[in-house]
């Protein structure tokens, strides 16, 4: 027992006798087959101060052991884990819970007016059929949609693993495999989420793992409505094969009259025109990221208007659905613009300059008869022999083609054209 009769202010009516904790199903574990002690009145509650019913208990494999660590009267009062002190409905910090449900915490911190409030919860908690949560919790919305995003819904076991060995950080460890503790590199010790109050998790002030998850609602996206008010459709896609024109229509009548539901099977998607903006405008907000219709998780966009699509299209490469488009790689830039023809002047089809481009050509004419033609690579440079067996003879600057040289073949000086040729003369 934490105190003896005599030493401790509260009257012994006021203890805490339970049979069974109130748990979370993180706590709780995927075993159902535990085994689990219960000692009376075994410690104070760590918020009222008030001595308990401790139970403790291993959940599962390679776990450390835990047990509860306020009273059920305060648990109640928060509706949360005894152990964990998380909502035990979306498994959120009481911060959280509090900030979504625009509650305003009221529970006192001086041991006197503790005591009268906590008074005043039993007695509530006792005329009460223990269903609703009590006090400023059970005034409060049913629902929030903030809680509804940022809700865990399948258990977290891996919160029930052991601590870091302080052993092994330093390097002393000795038990090898044996050692109940994990051996890990512990985290940063400037890291907020290492150092966590419990206290400041049940009056929801200081919480490092509340502002965390409150920053990462402030960042979540939102759909916002179109400035054009005449458009009251909505874009509903990936239905699949299994969601149908009723579904649609079960879903979304509680929201205001429905003009037309259109569903275009080939793109797997529908479109919903509501009568009014007001009520499109509120099945937008209800189910923006979190319609699911038959086990499938459903899209929702505003719809845009003809005029607006066939105004805007495709711009730098976003699509009208709002998908950026990569550039297909190896494709040709744009081609410039033809010049203007002139009448009087010839036609210029290869894009030659016609300042340094002559107008007659020296084309190399064959030797006369009985002259032998020089060997291959050895004669003036428009006098090498034409054959179906002579290297191909290089273009002369003049015919080269402006621009920048794009493949090794359309270069002449590539292969030391000019250069052999000025060796083998030098010899």
């Amino acid at each position: 027992m934490a105190t003896s009769l005599g030493s401790n202010t509260y009257n012994r009516q006021n203890w805490e006798d339970a049979d069974f904790p109130i748990l979370c199903q993180t706590c709780l574990g995927e075993n159902p087959y535990i085994r689990m002690t219960k000692e009376k009145y075994g410690k104070e509650c760590k918020i009222c101060a008030r001595p308990f019913t401790v139970f403790r208990w291993c959940p599962g494999t390679r776990m450390r052991f835990k047990k509860t660590e306020v009273c059920q009267t305060c648990s109640k009062m928060k509706n949360v884990c005894q152990t964990c002190l998380l909502d035990l409905e979306y498994g959120l910090p009481i911060q959280v819970r509090d900030t979504g449900l625009s509650i305003k915490d009221e529970v006192p911190k001086s041991d006197v007016n503790k005591e009268y409030y906590t008074q005043n919860m039993e007695r509530e908690i006792a005329n009460s059929d223990g269903t609703r949560p009590v006090g400023q919790l059970g005034k409060a919305a049913s629902s929030s949609d903030m809680l509804l995003k940022l809700a865990r819904t399948t258990p977290y076991y891996k919160r029930n693993r052991p601590h870091i060995c302080s052993f092994w950080v330093k390097g002393e460890c000795k038990r090898g495999e044996e050692c109940p503790y994990r051996h890990e590199k512990p985290t940063d010790p400037d890291d907020p989420l290492a150092d966590q109050n419990i206290k400041d998790r049940y009056y929801g002030i200081n919480d490092p793992v509340a502002d965390k998850l409150l920053k990462r609602a402030s960042t979540m996206p939102r759909l916002d409505p179109p400035e054009d008010k005449s458009i009251t459709t909505l874009y509903i896609g990936g239905l699949g094969d299994t969601v149908t024109d009723g579904d649609l229509k079960s879903h979304f009548y509680q929201f205001g009259e429905i003009r037309t539901i259109t569903i275009v099977q080939r793109q797997q998607c529908a479109f919903i025109q509501f009568a009014t903006r007001q009520s499109a405008e509120m099945a937008a907000e209800k189910s923006f990221n979190k319609l699911i219709i038959n086990g499938r998780r459903l899209t929702v966009k505003w719809g845009r208007s003809q005029a607006a699509r066939g105004k805007e299209g495709i711009k730098d490469g976003v699509s009208e659905m709002g998908t950026r488009l990569d550039p297909v790689p190896g494709l040709p830039g744009a081609l410039p613009p033809p010049p203007a023809l002139d009448e009087e002047a010839p036609a210029n089809y290869f894009n030659l300059d016609p300042s340094s481009s002559p107008a007659v050509m020296n084309i190399a004419l064959p030797p006369p008869p009985g002259i032998n033609p020089p060997p291959p690579g050895f004669g003036p440079p428009m006098f090498h022999p034409i054959g179906p067996m002579a290297p191909p003879i290089p273009p002369p600057m003049s015919m080269r083609p402006p621009g920048q040289i794009h493949y090794p073949s359309q270069d002449p000086q590539r292969m030391g054209a000019h250069a052999a040729h000025g060796s083998r003369h030098g010899d």
